[in-house]
């Protein structure tokens, strides 16, 4: 999964290429079913704080609890 630093965001679009186009909404906009990402994106973060961009960071080998024990996706 990938994670958007809620505190950095600052709604430049520049994710929307790499994820797919309804992965992606603005905070107050996002529906129902998604509303619990809010909070794990935000709990990503906790320990590791804000980076300054995922390129001073590069891919972590974590994920949030939620996500991990969440169902896979069928495709």
């Amino acid at each position: 999964m990938l994670y958007i630093q809620p505190d950095e965001c600052v709604d430049c679009g520049a994710c929307e290429p790499v994820c797919p186009v309804e992965a992606i909404y603005y905070e107050d906009d996002v529906p129902g079913p998604w509303k619990d990402f809010q909070k794990v994106n935000s709990e990503f973060f906790v320990e590791l704080g804000s980076p300054g961009g995922a390129a001073k960071v590069g891919p972590t080998n974590k994920d949030h609890a939620d996500v991990v024990t969440a169902p896979a996706k069928s495709e």
